[in-house]
């Protein structure tokens, strides 16, 4: 007796976890809409290129803006320039229309944009201080939309030079047909310093020289690049940084109007630019000048193979990519927010998309990170996380499953899906207010989806919503199911006892009669 009462009175102190299965409805719940929040970083893909979509059976919306955030990563991962809300990519003109000329009538008298190849851009890098180039494709329909403005920029460009060169140096030459002939008749133009200091305009066909842009790394059409003694702008004065050099904000690509006055702006930009950084540039000189006469016999060599007019042009077409990394060239972007959809199977993936360029699929890389992921309100994950509230231990992991998780791709045309079922739960008591504070854990399966060759991969996250909802619930007896035990428990031993007293009081005294007679 004394034990049960023992344990009746634990199991009254005792609360035990209930779960209850139900329904999935909109009453249950309320909510008329899921709450995804995320935090996502791209490992190699810009911010000004990244966009959010979203996806359902009742609709679809392209590059989400709102509740969204974007920051810049450098090569190192750390986080940068604060980019602000995401935004609507901005309209750019995406050529001069004041340029009246086709192309073929540009080049009636010649070409003045220099066409280039793998050995003349790097021979053209090695001479000239200022290069600008446009990487370009021919099916892209951005570039032929560009062509006449940029062969009118090359041509302004170098009349303005031959115009102001000093009656010491040759008179402005015909033009030239060649990347080659161009140089050859430049070395001539130099300044006291024997630097040629022409902005030279140049172009290279990606799809004839796809090795030379992959090596630099192209990712979209039209890419324009400026170069400054070899290297591109930006990077020039990034090299520096740990001898005191300032890091200037920007980049080394173009990506203002694609007028031939605001190109010229930015060219005079970038110059001032450069002659306040006089320290940063007499280094980097100093430094190349070092290195080509170390390098003396094998520049020696070049400039042999380029004055060889029978030479040969090598084209790799087994190269690869990563042979030719520079981390530099693979900033990252962090992509952070939380999106309102419907309560309807979908997915939302974060993809590079260009309103003003031409992306190339081969050269998109999905590879991601999730830093944070999970659906319902952020109140309840922060009650959970701060154990507010009695939960099963197992419930925390099924609610953030993807977090901390890095996929990355070691291929092309490769990115990694996530397919995620939601359960809606809630836990008695989690309330603000009136409002009942409602999560969802998750059943992930991430695998690796392959993409066609001209299809550029995204890193999607579907969703689908369990038909089942579940409730955790702490309950204890109540105090009449207690004193009822008790009863229950004093009656049935008097019923026991009594019964056992009945038993002897009838065998007992058959037993002494029997004794007795023996």
């Amino acid at each position: 007796m004394v034990t049960l009462f023992l344990y009746e009175t634990n199991e009254y102190w005792t609360t035990k976890l209930v779960k209850d299965l139900r329904l999935d409805q909109k009453d249950h719940t309320g909510d008329k809409r899921l709450r995804l929040n995320f935090n996502i970083t791209m490992l190699d893909l810009r911010c000004e290129w990244a966009v959010v979509d979203v996806v359902s059976v009742l609709g679809t919306d392209q590059n989400v803006t709102a509740h969204v955030t974007k920051w810049d990563l450098d090569a190192d991962g750390v986080r940068s320039n604060f980019q602000g809300r995401n935004r609507n990519q901005k309209d750019i003109d995406l050529f001069d229309e004041t340029v009246t000329e086709t192309i073929d009538e540009l080049h009636e008298n010649g070409e003045d944009a220099l066409s280039l190849d793998k050995e003349s851009l790097h021979f053209a890098k090695e001479n000239f201080d200022f290069l600008f180039v446009d990487f370009f494709a021919s099916w892209c329909s951005h570039c032929r939309d560009l062509a006449p403005t940029w062969e009118k920029l090359a041509e302004i460009m170098n009349d303005h030079h031959y115009d102001n060169l000093d009656d010491d140096y040759t008179t402005k030459p015909e033009k030239a047909k060649t990347a080659k002939d161009h140089i050859e008749d430049s070395q001539n133009n130099r300044d006291d310093d024997g630097n040629f200091q022409q902005v030279v305009v140049a172009k290279v066909d990606c799809v004839e020289h796809n090795d030379v842009c992959n090596e630099h790394n192209i990712q979209a059409y039209p890419t324009l690049r400026l170069f400054v003694d070899g290297t591109p702008w930006m990077d020039m004065f990034a090299e520096n940084k740990n001898e005191g050099t300032r890091k200037l904000s920007g980049s080394s690509d173009y990506n203002g109007h694609r007028t031939v006055l605001e190109m010229i702006e930015w060219l005079h930009f970038v110059e001032e630019q450069v002659r306040e950084d006089d320290g940063a540039r007499t280094l980097h000189l100093a430094h190349q000048a070092a290195r080509n006469r170390l390098d003396g016999d094998k520049k020696a060599e070049e400039d042999k193979k380029w004055n060889d007019p029978g030479i040969q042009k090598k084209k790799r077409h087994h190269h690869r990519v990563r042979k030719n990394w520079k981390d530099a060239e693979h900033p990252g972007c962090q992509i952070a927010g939380h999106l309102l959809v419907d309560r309807a199977p979908g997915n939302f993936h974060i993809m590079a998309r260009s309103k003003h360029h031409d992306l190339v699929p081969e050269m998109t890389n999905s590879s991601h990170m999730v830093n944070s992921l999970y659906v319902g309100d952020p109140t309840a994950l922060h009650w959970i996380q701060e154990r507010r509230s009695k939960i099963p231990t197992e419930i925390e992991p099924a609610i953030t499953p993807l977090d901390g998780n890095v996929y990355t791709t070691d291929e092309l045309h490769e990115s990694y899906h996530h397919y995620m079922k939601l359960v809606a739960t809630k836990i008695d008591g989690m309330k603000v207010g009136s409002r009942e504070l409602v999560f969802y854990q998750m059943l992930v399966n991430s695998q690796l989806a392959y993409y066609e060759k001209d299809v550029a991969p995204e890193a999607k996250f579907a969703y689908d919503l369990s038909p089942i909802a579940v409730k955790y619930s702490y309950r204890s007896r109540r105090w009449s199911e207690y004193l009822t035990s008790i009863f229950a428990i004093i009656g049935g031993v008097f019923t026991v006892v009594g019964m056992l007293e009945g038993v002897m009081h009838r065998f007992v005294p058959r037993f002494s009669r029997s004794q007795g007679l023996g």
